[in-house]
């Protein structure tokens, strides 16, 4: 890494998996890593002590929001993201970019950037790579994202070709703009599910002077078995000296697969906004609260879970506060979800520096699979189909 302040030392590696230190200016993380979404400067129901007692020492907030919504100049007289939301450890911030994907009935897209009718009031909105560096800087992100597009996961060859070849262009000329002292900046790789465009792509990235590297455009609408193939292929050939970073993935299992393959970074907003709707997640599975089945049941919501939620309250009393729609209920579910992540990446790094990730991970996943806790009538909690906002 080339930005001072920063390092990335890889420290153990068992099979594709490895375990490292990201050193920041504001914090040491270790890898692998879940970052907790705080899409508008706040990790939603969450106070800056309790997303850190996840062991969570980097998170991520969103460019495109914070933009609109107090907006960056605001945010920065305020002191920056960490001191208006009052979190001392280190902070990323996404681009934008995926916000091209996301709200593409609203943008228009052209090789100079994209321009947005604001999802608050219509508002006509520019956003350039040179935009999206300055409102990341204002931000005081310690990790900034490369301005990319994100294609769908069905586009045609020929348009997943146009993003790769933007998506350069604009992380050359991110990477022109100022850039404030202390802050790195991460490229993005695309090119969809095929493999040799994900390939080219990432060896365009990574000969660019970039302080990270992150895969962009997985979980957004294609099946399981290619996103992992795309990992197993391509995480592998990722920059050793640099972070690697999945972007915007995902569930457990896939957090599993993705380790298994070389990533160090993880975001998705699937624990927050899954704890809002009622479904927590555990050791062996998917626990739905809103079932009838959990009324009367005093057991915690996972035996083998050390958080506030388990060790305090029951399944009943759970249910309760999500039948009732008390915004308790959605604090104790995601403080016990998020806690959950960071107890998985946890495990997940000590089975590296033992040797053992593979069996590990067949292990992890043999319960989660197998696990009781999803009953028939889970369908009233939607299935994961990709990032949305936290």
């Amino acid at each position: 890494m080339s930005t001072e302040g920063f390092s990335f030392v890889e420290g153990a590696r068992d099979g594709d998996a490895r375990r490292g230190t990201f050193t920041t200016p504001s914090a040491v993380v270790e890898t692998p890593v879940f970052m907790p979404v705080g899409t508008a400067a706040t990790v939603k129901s969450m106070t800056p002590d309790e997303v850190a007692a996840t062991g969570a020492r980097l998170i991520l907030a969103n460019t495109y929001h914070l933009w609109l919504r107090p907006g960056p100049e605001r945010v920065a007289a305020l002191g920056g993201v960490k001191r208006f939301m009052a979190w001392p450890n280190a902070l990323l911030t996404d681009s934008g970019g995926f916000q091209v994907f996301s709200l593409t009935h609203r943008n228009q897209i052209d090789d100079d950037g994209v321009t947005f009718a604001s999802h608050l009031d219509g508002a006509k909105m520019r956003l350039t790579p040179e935009e999206s560096m300055r409102v990341q800087g204002l931000l005081g992100a310690d990790v900034a994202m490369l301005f990319d597009e994100c294609p769908p996961a069905k586009a045609p060859r020929a348009d997943v070709e146009r993003a790769m070849r933007r998506t350069t262009a604009w992380a050359k000329r991110c990477l022109a703009a100022p850039a404030p002292e202390g802050q790195a900046r991460f490229g993005i790789v695309q090119g969809a599910i095929h493999l040799d465009l994900r390939r080219a792509h990432l060896d365009d990235i990574a000969a660019l002077d970039v302080d990270g590297v992150a895969l962009g455009g997985l979980s957004v609408g294609e099946a399981n078995e290619d996103m992992y193939a795309v990992l197993a292929d391509i995480a592998p050939r990722m920059p050793t000296d640099r972070p690697r970073y999945l972007m915007g993935v995902g569930t457990p299992e896939d957090l599993i697969h993705a380790i298994g393959a070389g990533v160090d970074l993880f975001d998705c907003v699937l624990p927050t906004r899954n704890a809002r709707n009622g479904q927590a997640l555990t050791w062996r599975g998917r626990v739905n609260l809103r079932q009838a089945r959990h009324k009367d049941d005093e057991r915690a919501l996972d035996a083998d879970c050390e958080c506030l939620t388990c060790t305090t309250f029951s399944r009943a009393y759970l249910h309760h506060l999500v039948r009732s729609k008390e915004m308790l209920g959605a604090r104790l579910v995601t403080q016990h979800n998020l806690h959950y992540y960071g107890a998985l990446t946890r495990a997940a790094r000590d089975a590296i520096d033992a040797g053992r990730y593979a069996a590990w991970a067949d292990e992890t996943l043999t319960a989660l699979r197998d696990g009781d806790e999803i009953g028939p009538a889970d369908e009233d909690i939607k299935p994961w189909r990709g990032p949305t906002e936290n």
